[in-house]
C-alpha cells in the first residue's frame, strides 16, 4: 500500500493554517521564516522556492536572502547574526549544501538553537538524543508522520536505517529508538548489508544512490520508506526499487510524492512551534 506524502501534507498544511491564524490573533504578527542560499544549484533553488510557497500556503511569511557563490563567508555570517537579533524572525534556515569553501558547520552553528528550525544544531539533536527533543530535523520528523498515518503500532518492531548523516540517518535512527523500536544503521562500512536489511520491519532508506534496495533485500510485509532524491535519465527516482519492493512491501512511500512533501511540511511546523515557544 503507497503511503502517500502529498495526502498527509496537505493534512499537515491545513491544520498549520488554523493555527497561523490564530497566532496572529493573539500575538498581532505572523510566524517568519528566514532562509538563506548561496549559489545557483538548480535543486537547492527549487528547495528554497518551494520553501517560500509553503509559507504563504499556511500564511507565513518567508524572507528570502540570496548570495552568488564567491560571497565573503563574514557577509553571510553578517546576515545570521542580524537575523539571530530580529525579534520578528522565529526561523532561520541555510539551505543546505553549501558551495565548497564555505565553512557549513560556522555558519550553522551561528543560528540561534531556539531559531533553527531545520534541527540541526548541536543541542537540538543532543535534545533529540535524550529523548527529550525541542525541534526535529525536518526529513526524520515527516518520516516519522508518515509512519504514524499506517496506523502500526512501532514499539518493539526491528527498524533498519540505511545511511548515516547528521541530517536524516542518524536523527532518523535516534527518533526510532524512542518510538521504541530496536533500530540498526547501516552504512558503507557495514558488512551483510542484504542479511541486516531483510530482518527489517522498518526499512528507512538515505544513502543517495538510485534503487539500492532490491526486493532480496526486504522481509515480506515490511514498512519501507525511500528518502533518497536521484535524477536518471531526466526521471526523479529514491534509493528503493520501487517496482521489485512495492511487491514484497505492506507500505511503501513513492518517489516523488512520498518523504518530499512532508520535510517542507515540518519545517513550517517548526517554525511556528519556535514563534509560539517565543511569545
Amino acid at each position: 500500500m503507497l503511503i502517500l506524502g502529498k495526502e498527509v501534507s496537505k493534512q499537515t498544511r491545513e491544520q498549520l493554517k488554523i493555527e497561523v491564524e490564530e497566532f496572529k490573533k493573539q500575538h498581532g504578527r505572523i510566524p517568519c521564516l528566514s532562509v538563506i542560499i548561496v549559489g545557483e544549484d538548480p535543486a537547492s533553488q527549487t528547495y528554497v522556492k518551494n520553501k517560500v510557497l509553503g509559507c504563504a500556503e499556511v500564511g507565513m511569511k518567508s524572507l528570502k536572502y540570496e548570495f552568488p557563490n564567491g560571497t565573503k563567508q563574514e557577509d553571510i555570517a553578517d546576515v545570521i547574526k542580524t537575523l539571530s537579533q530580529d525579534k520578528n524572525v522565529d526561523g532561520i534556515l541555510v539551505q543546505l549544501p553549501l558551495p565548497k569553501g564555505y565553512d557549513e558547520k560556522y555558519l550553522l552553528d551561528l543560528i540561534p538553537e531556539e531559531k533553527d528550525v531545520d534541527g540541526f544544531c548541536a543541542n537540538n539533536l543532543g535534545l533529540l538524543a535524550m529523548g527529550t527533543p525541542r525541534t526535529i530535523s525536518c526529513t526524520p520528523f515527516g518520516v516519522m508522520k508518515l509512519l504514524e498515518s499506517t496506523g502500526v503500532s512501532l514499539a518493539g518492531k526491528n527498524a533498519v536505517v540505511i545511511g548515516r548523516s547528521n541530517t536524516v540517518g542518524k536523527p532518523m535512527a535516534m527518533l526510532l529508538l524512542n518510538a521504541n523500536c530496536t533500530v540498526t544503521v547501516c552504512h558503507s562500512k557495514t558488512q551483510n548489508i542484504k542479511e541486516i536489511a531483510s530482518q527489517a520491519d522498518i526499512l528507512v532508506v538515505a544513502i543517495g544512490k538510485p534503487k539500492f534496495l532490491k526486493a532480496d533485500m526486504v522481509k515480506p510485509g515490511a514498512i519501507v520508506i525511500d528518502v533518497g532524491i536521484n535524477r536518471v535519465d531526466g526521471k526523479l527516482v529514491g534509493d528503493v526499487d520501487f517496482d521489485e519492493v512495492e511487491k514484497k512491501a505492506s507500505f511503501i512511500t513513492p518517489v516523488p510524492g512520498g518523504v518530499g512533501p512532508m520535510t517542507i511540511s515540518m519545517l513550517l511546523y517548526n517554525t511556528l512551534m519556535a514563534a509560539k515557544s517565543r511569545v
